[in-house]
């Protein structure tokens, strides 16, 4: 095997960072909480679509395009250990976690972008 193609298929085998994120207004302190199997494709996923105008969160949208770009943070706040990622259960650990840091943070109404979900 080549080494571009082992290359490759060794990224292809590793697992991505999976966690928790947040995007923080830092001039208003709002703050906007997600999940991802593959968090750093997130950020870059939800950078793009703001630098776009095209999130889906209008309100942070609005916020990105009054603020600029300068006033907002990515952050990881949690990951999962390897052994969770490589588990059957890995989604819902993901889930669990999202809600627990969300219930820490509340980042909904005037602390954040989030929408109280209807469980």
């Amino acid at each position: 095997m080549d080494r571009k193609k082992e290359l490759k298929t060794l990224y292809k085998e590793t697992p991505r960072p999976t966690g928790i994120y947040q995007i923080r207004n830092i001039t208003n302190g709002k703050l906007f909480i997600g999940s991802s199997l593959n968090l750093d494709g997130s950020v870059n996923s939800n950078r793009f679509q703001l630098k776009m105008g095209s999130h889906r969160n209008i309100q942070l949208q609005q916020d990105w395009q009054t603020f600029g770009e300068e006033a907002f943070t990515f952050e990881v706040l949690e990951q999962l250990k390897p052994a969770d990622i490589q588990s059957p259960e890995c989604r819902e650990k993901l889930s669990k976690l999202e809600e627990q840091w969300l219930l820490k943070l509340q980042p909904y109404g005037e602390k954040g972008y989030n929408k109280i979900s209807a469980k």
